[in-house]
């Protein structure tokens, strides 16, 4: 009975090591994909140059205008595709290959941005959301990993446990995250619209633009999820 108990009980570490595994190897996957699809597609899109010849810049500054919002700063900044709009300085920060570029890429990822201000300025409850759990979740995920460590090596289930739950606010923080930016994308592309920044090809350039960008947020979801289930299976395993 001993030897049949020792083999169930190595069939279980060994079942619980295999989802780990795939779990830790699904993350990477799902990320990895996300961004390759996003840069092939910004790279497709970045050598289509608008009709209106407008750079990311100059599009921003329209459409900020046209919604009252002209007076807010648009800086250049280093990088590609490190485009964001900081709420706490109310303004635009868009990289090097959006600012100075009068391409489709350039408009959309722009006119994206804009979004957020427009979010921003119109008292949009999921970014406030998301804004008020950014420290949170910036401490949460650099503490989570050291805190399983430590509950793992002293031997304290409840320490593991409670390095989970502060993962688990990552993965809350990405789930919160999917609604803002697929909203600021549908302002965007409505503003576009509107003022006429892109005609109706480019238009829909512009939306595979953003559906790929979202997709990076769907992929963060995802691979965040899949890291909280093999957290929990390797604190199970340890408390075991």
């Amino acid at each position: 009975m001993t030897g049949i108990t020792m083999m169930v009980s190595s069939r279980g570490s060994f079942e619980l090591e295999m989802w780990q595994w795939l779990l830790f190897l699904g993350a990477l996957l799902v990320t990895a994909l996300a961004t390759a699809y996003m840069n092939s597609t910004f790279s497709r899109y970045e050598k289509v140059f608008s009709a209106s010849g407008l750079t990311g810049a100059e599009a921003a500054e329209k459409i900020l205008y046209s919604r009252g919002l002209g007076s807010m700063p648009i800086t250049c900044i280093a990088g590609r595709l490190t485009d964001h709009y900081d709420p706490s300085r109310k303004s635009l920060g868009l990289s090097e290959s959006t600012y100075h570029r009068s391409s489709v890429a350039a408009i959309a990822v722009a006119a994206h941005e804009c979004g957020h201000a427009i979010q921003d300025d119109t008292g949009y409850v999921m970014l406030s959301l998301r804004t008020a759990l950014v420290p949170v979740t910036n401490l949460a995920s650099q503490l989570a990993f050291p805190i399983i460590v430590l509950g793992i090596i002293f031997s304290l289930p409840v320490l593991a446990q409670a390095g989970v739950y502060l993962f688990a606010a990552v993965v809350v923080f990405q789930l919160v995250t999917l609604p803002v930016e697929f909203n600021a994308s549908r302002r965007g592309l409505q503003m576009m619209t509107e003022l006429k920044l892109v005609n109706g090809e480019e238009l829909a350039m512009s939306r595979r633009v953003l559906t790929a960008a979202a997709l990076t947020y769907v992929a963060a979801l995802a691979s965040a999820l899949m890291t909280l289930l093999r957290l929990l299976l390797i604190t199970r395993r340890r408390s075991d």
